[in-house]
């Protein structure tokens, strides 16, 4: 099977379409239409209740649309016309690998494919295998790669129960409910050897054999395998290593880790593929270099040898400088699942545990990102700042070396952009950018165009924003509402109340202690008085999920949610549950300002800010990750100063005072400021400042493209 042979990507449903619609199913079976705007309207279309109906799903849709609706669309001029200008925009996609970026950068490159793996890929909400950030950002990755032309292939979970659906109670407890997901409504596709039979891989845990099967997703050009072990020949405990993402069992854990690393490799090498670079996306799948070394020390090297053309060719992304973010195992749990790997890599037990051993006062630990950073050569951070708390978190592993010469570079994560920007500001931007502006989304020059953009055009696309987020909630409440699912309480605290038209604030993120959700509750009177003044209100949306297992998130959660169900703050405080693709759509495009509020300097990128900036929505945030490069003092704002603290209590108190004070003093008055034809034109000139700034910089393509120079093409065989 090629990489390059994307005949074999047939969709493995027809759905019975009338023959003049048979490339829907095409359509279907590759994400490609998930940020092509047009070409979900082409479903859309079909049956607009459905497609809300099913949560944006076109292999779900098309499964249960009505056969006679099918029949009567294709008598429909207006919908064949637009149907066959998707399709002809799709092939033309597909059949373009020799004219992209990478193709025409780097042609003697193309025959060299780079391994991708990732624990999570958030891709759409209608594949819901990620649980946050890290796997919105692969998803990103793997659809400008696409773009580009790079030759990637990518490995990851085809998660049985996907991530949890939260639920909070009336007393803001965070409930964690979890459903089977059913293949057959997924775009994958079940990966086939000749004979028509699954192609299977198997790694060998305490005891017994486990095996997974392997699906395909079609990402435009790239494909993405995932991993899935509920199959009939394994245990029925085995059948649930791929149930569930991060969980807290270490057993299970382990587990998981191992099939992503040694069945990842295993599953590349089955499919034909020898790649030439491998890309850890995080720690989880560090046991893929194991492998790898297992692999040329069965061919006759010595395990320096093998190690040392694994590392050559290997690349480590870390995200978090937190610490409880690293997975670590005992070392018993190592003897017992490894115990075979030493003498296979001609290794005594020490000489293996060495490879990852973190010594700290309360134990030694095998630690996963100790093993990525000791098996690749090329290792990065994810912004400015997080490389260097990267350089010095890990100078240990360096003692000879100064910390500022520790080798592990950063590079500052982006988004995709052509995901995550509005329909009608993309339209807005065609009207007055260059006509090739999305093929030259990393270019500072087309952004300065930005200027052209008439202000009246600007705030109504900004104002129906808004009011399409108002009534989004709205309608989420409803349907909560009817079947008698929450209290009265709830209706208000989840935004019934919200008003189109006042200021409002955006907070939606992992709920973890250190991205201080409370701290503009750190005095809830102060801010009372800020949001209810009389001809100025401020809203606040909360969202996002706690791990279920993170205790103190959860309470932080239910921190927020009673502050919210205050009468005095009068419906102005709101909290969203179950936070996903979906409502971080709504929310980045529909909210005035994105608010980011972590203890710095634990957020070592972020990237939800990103996304909120290119659609004209700006940032208010600590200076930490990713905002600490892009704030310019006319761009957003910035809570605290551009330093650390020793002293946590002392920091918040200071950034809880930076927040209200910059909230009272700067951004209420500029949002409500009118000049002459009743526009906020200072306001609007912030929004295009910021995107002006910040769309090309943080962008995905320039992202990716600065991995292929720095980290990519250094670890690539010489030709």
């Amino acid at each position: 099977m090629s990489m390059y042979d994307l005949s074999s990507t047939a969709p493995p449903n027809s759905f019975n379409l009338p023959r003049r619609l048979r490339r829907l199913a095409d359509l279907a079976y590759n994400l490609w239409w998930t940020w092509n705007s047009d070409a979900d309207r082409v479903f859309r279309f079909l049956d607009p209740e459905l497609w809300e109906a099913t949560y944006h799903n076109p292999v779900r849709l098309l499964r249960s649309i009505d056969r006679q609706r099918l029949k009567a669309v294709t008598q429909d001029r207006y919908y064949l016309d637009f149907y066959d200008d998707v399709i002809k925009a799709y092939d033309a996609y597909m059949a373009g690998r020799d004219n992209t970026w990478y193709a025409l950068k780097h042609p003697d490159r193309l025959h060299q494919p780079i391994a991708y793996f990732s624990t999570e890929f958030g891709l759409h909400e209608t594949l819901p295998i990620y649980a946050g950030g890290l796997g919105v950002l692969s998803g990103d990755y793997l659809k400008e790669a696409s773009d580009l032309g790079i030759p990637l292939v990518a490995v990851g979970f085809l998660y049985t129960q996907g991530y949890f659906v939260q639920r909070i109670t009336e007393d803001g407890w965070q409930e964690a409910n979890y459903h089977n997901l059913s293949f057959s409504d997924l775009p994958v596709h079940p990966v086939l050897n000749e004979d028509g039979e699954k192609i299977i891989v198997s790694v060998d845990l305490p005891g017994r054999e486990v095996s997974a099967c392997l699906w395909r997703v079609q990402v435009g050009r790239v494909r993405l395998y995932l991993l899935d072990t509920n199959i009939g020949s394994n245990l029925p405990s085995d059948r649930e290593l791929s149930a569930r993402l991060y969980t807290s069992d270490l057993e299970l854990r382990i587990s998981q880790e191992i099939l992503l690393g040694l069945g990842g490799v295993r599953a590349l090498r089955a499919l034909g593929y020898n790649p030439t670079v491998w890309h850890m996306n995080e720690g989880h799948s560090a046991f893929s270099t194991i492998e790898r070394a297992r692999e040329l020390t069965a061919g006759g090297r010595t395990f320096d040898d093998a190690l040392e053309k694994v590392k050559a060719s290997t690349v480590f992304t870390t995200h978090t400088s937190v610490p409880a973010g690293h997975d670590e195992f005992p070392l018993w749990l190592i003897d017992k699942y490894f115990q075979p790997y030493y003498s296979q890599l001609d290794l005594d037990r020490q000489e293996f545990i060495d490879l990852a051993l973190n010594q700290q006062e309360w134990g030694d630990t095998f630690s996963m990102i100790i093993l990525a950073l000791r098996m690749s050569d090329q290792r990065n951070g994810v912004s400015a700042l997080h490389g260097q708390v990267a350089r010095q978190m890990w100078s240990r592993l360096w003692p000879d070396q100064p910390v500022d010469t520790v080798p592990i570079q950063h590079i500052t994560n982006g988004i995709h952009i052509k995901t995550w920007i509005a329909r009608r500001l993309k339209h807005l931007y065609s009207l007055y950018l260059d006509p090739d502006w999305l093929d030259r989304l990393d270019e500072p020059e087309i952004w300065e165009k930005i200027e052209r953009i008439p202000d009246e055009e600007l705030w109504e696309v900004r104002r129906h924003l808004k009011r399409k987020l108002v009534a989004y909630m709205r309608e989420r409440v409803r349907l909560q509402w009817t079947p008698g699912k929450v209290q009265p309480v709830q209706v208000v605290a989840s935004g019934v109340m919200l008003d189109p038209y006042a200021l409002t604030i955006g907070f939606a993120r992992r709920f973890a202690t250190y991205k201080r959700a409370n701290l503009l509750l750190r005095d809830p009177n102060r801010l009372l008085d800020l949001i209810n003044r009389p001809g100025k209100p401020v809203q606040v949306i909360f969202a996002g999920k706690a791990h279920p297992a993170d205790e103190p998130g959860k309470r932080l959660i239910q921190e927020v949610y009673r502050q919210v169900k205050r009468p005095e703050f009068a419906g102005r405080l709101v909290f969203l549950e179950d936070y996903d693709v979906n409502l971080a759509r709504y929310l980045i495009q529909g909210v005035d300002v994105w608010l980011n509020t972590p203890r710095r300097p634990n957020e070592a990128s972020g990237t939800s800010g990103q996304k909120a900036a290119i659609n004209g929505v700006l940032n208010f945030s600590v200076l930490d990750g990713w905002w600490r490069e892009g704030y310019n003092g006319r761009n957003g704002w910035a809570i605290g100063e551009d330093r650390d603290h020793d002293n946590s209590e002392a920091q918040d108190i200071a950034d809880a005072d930076s927040f209200y004070q910059t909230l009272e003093e700067e951004i209420i008055p500029l949002y409500y400021e009118r000049s002459a034809d009743d526009l906020p034109s200072e306001w609007l000139g912030w929004a295009k400042e910021s995107i002006r700034s910040l769309a090309p910089r943080f962008s995905m393509r320039r992202m990716v493209k600065e991995y292929i120079s720095e980290m990519y093409l250094p670890a690539l065989p010489e030709l």
